[in-house]
């Protein structure tokens, strides 16, 4: 099988979890040697740090509640010792829940690295592993061209057993936990009543189960498997078997039918240490398997990209001050000026001409006002020349309110009429006055055609204006969307945005799929397998419960969703109720509504 130990933050992981249980081992046997007192003295002190360490994150991150009535928490205010088993209930679902997810997203990674192409598979072999195994890859690659010429099956062949082998091994992990989640949270289902009822004759009972639930999660998870290297097993105790052993109720508690609050406080503390056992041998099995971290995925890219940093780095040294060039100082210069000759061209004339445009309305109204006046008076003066042509010409006066049309029609007839002789008539006739009225004519048109044109360009002066602004409107458009996507992460499925919407679509669709194969395993009669499903349920149901709390709040629709969530983790209800509701909450819900059809 392929290791994955020559990882160097694999590595730096496994030497600090080796670290911490050999300090806990020692602990422990220092404690042995000291003078006996109670006989549960030294099991109290040895469990005190553990107990402040899985006590110190007492405000727990809401997620799927235990299975209880609705009146265990006015029943639960009062601090006692048998209180503070609800407590306990709940720290085992967090981290059995937490375990899981971390389990879970090593599995879809490997999962994705299985189902890609075999050159994705080499590409990952070489590339993603770190420079170790870079030049192994490259190594083994160059051998394989020398000798059988094959080099490229034998290292996607190498890279399929690896995934494989991590698959099979974070499954395993996966079953047991889901499996030791889903018999939790029936047994508490199956005792909740009673503990609100009759919580002195329930919690022994329910103790004592949890105990056997912890021994039947060791036998399953903690002995050695053959899908375990047995190369790499170090244990809290010093001994090469790579196995975990969890603390059992003493023979002589388990049959009372009431305990006492020391009893029940011993009872408790044996489970955080159950608890931690649980993580310390998790954590040094996971971190072997889990998907390797970013930087190990990332690092050619890194390399590349310091290498970049490192050639441009020397380029600007060489053009700097320090060695005589001051190059960097025009290009500094020069574009000093160009971002101030930028900013002036397309910020701050074209915001000056928009508020000119604005809050000068008054003053430019008056000027229009004037530029019409002067038409005016080209307009008149050209309609009295009309008129005292045309009443000449006519010989009889005219109203004061004819038109110039038509007084233009009588000076172009006498003007054609003059053309006939022109030279006789320029000097002696009207045809210099019929000029002088065209030209007068002509001025008035120009002066026309001028004012519109100006009454345009003035009215379009903000487009422009607008126009000349849009290179920098665009600009801080685009720095904006970069702030807003690094500022604002669309966070995984606790998001805001279209993805984060997207995951929690694909959540309610992971609880279908999960309930359907529990009930296709429980009509096969697979009742292990049914429990494996049933655990992955609830996993996925605590994922939504974070997923949506927060949104389903700000919509008002969280009393209505949770509800729904409860419901389908509670284990006596239907298979069809459930599914039933998984329909609903992706066509009712605005937090689930995908995002063309949110109101």
């Amino acid at each position: 099988m392929a290791n994955s130990s020559d990882n160097p933050e694999n590595k730096a992981v496994d030497v600090k979890n080796i670290i911490s249980l050999f300090s806990n081992r020692f602990w422990t046997r220092f404690l042995s040697y000291l003078p006996s007192l109670h006989p549960n003295f030294l099991t109290r002190i040895s469990n005190l740090y553990i107990l402040r360490s899985l006590n110190r994150s007492r405000r727990r991150k809401s997620g799927l509640p235990l299975p209880l009535p609705s009146n265990y928490l006015n029943r639960s205010l009062v601090l006692t010792e048998r209180s503070k088993v609800f407590d306990t209930l709940e720290d085992i679902l967090e981290h059995i829940l937490s375990r899981l997810h971390d389990i879970q997203k090593s599995l879809l990674f490997w999962q994705s690295r299985a189902e890609g192409a075999d050159a994705r598979k080499i590409y990952f072999m070489i590339f993603e592993r770190g420079p170790r195994a870079f030049i192994e890859g490259t190594i083994q690659l160059i051998r394989g061209c020398v000798t059988d010429g094959t080099p490229m099956q034998r290292l996607c062949h190498s890279a399929l057993t690896m995934i494989s082998d991590r698959i099979a091994v974070l499954t395993h992990l996966q079953y047991c936990l889901a499996t030791f989640l889903a018999e939790v949270y029936v047994e508490v289902d199956k005792f909740g009543e009673s503990l609100i009822k009759d919580t002195d004759k329930a919690l022994p009972s329910l103790l004592v189960t949890i105990n056997s639930l912890f021994s039947n999660l060791e036998a399953s998870i903690g002995h050695p498997h053959e899908i375990y290297q047995s190369d790499y097993s170090i244990y809290a105790d010093g001994s090469n078997s790579f196995s975990l052993q969890f603390e059992k109720l003493p023979e002589i508690n388990e049959g009372r039918s009431q305990w006492t609050d020391c009893e029940i406080r011993d009872a408790i503390n044996l489970i955080y240490q159950n608890l931690h056992r649980l993580d310390s041998f998790l954590s040094l099995l996971v971190s072997r398997y889990r998907k390797p971290r970013r930087m190990t995925l990332y690092w050619f890219r890194y390399t590349c990209g310091a290498v970049g940093l490192s050639a441009c780095s020397v380029w600007l040294l060489r053009h700097s001050s320090l060695m005589g060039s001051s190059d960097i100082d025009n290009w500094i210069r020069e574009a000093r000026e160009s971002t101030v000759g930028f900013c002036k061209d397309h910020v701050e004339q074209p915001l000056l001409a928009i508020r000119d445009e604005l809050f000068e309305t008054f003053r430019r109204r008056h000027k229009g006002v004037m530029e019409l006046e002067e038409v005016q008076l080209t307009a008149n003066s050209l309609h009295k020349m009309l008129l005292a042509f045309s009443e000449q010409t006519k010989g009889q006066k005219l109203p004061a309110n004819a038109s110039d049309q038509n007084m233009l029609e009588i000076v172009m007839d006498r003007y054609e009429k003059e053309l006939m002789h022109p030279i006789q008539n320029l000097l002696g006739g009207e045809l210099a006055r019929a000029l002088l009225i065209q030209i007068q004519k002509l001025k008035l048109d120009i002066e026309t055609a001028m004012l519109e044109l100006n009454q345009i360009l003035r009215a379009n002066e903000i487009n422009f204006a607008i126009l000349a602004a849009l290179p920098a409107f665009f600009l801080s458009l685009i720095l904006l969307m970069f702030v807003r996507t690094w500022a604002i992460k669309d966070k995984g499925a606790e998001g805001k945005g279209r993805i984060a919407r997207l995951q929690r679509r694909l959540l309610v669709v992971e609880i279908e799929r999960r309930i359907m194969q529990f009930q296709n395993c429980l009509d096969q009669g697979m009742e292990e397998d049914a429990q494996w499903m049933y655990g992955l349920v609830l996993y996925y149901l605590d994922s939504l419960y974070k997923a949506v709390e927060r949104h389903a709040r700000a919509t008002g629709e969280w009393l209505s969703l949770r509800q729904d969530i409860v419901d389908i983790a509670k284990p006596e209800l239907s298979t069809s109720y459930k599914l039933a509701a998984t329909s609903r909450m992706v066509q009712v819900y605005d937090c689930l509504l995908p995002a063309a059809r949110r109101r």
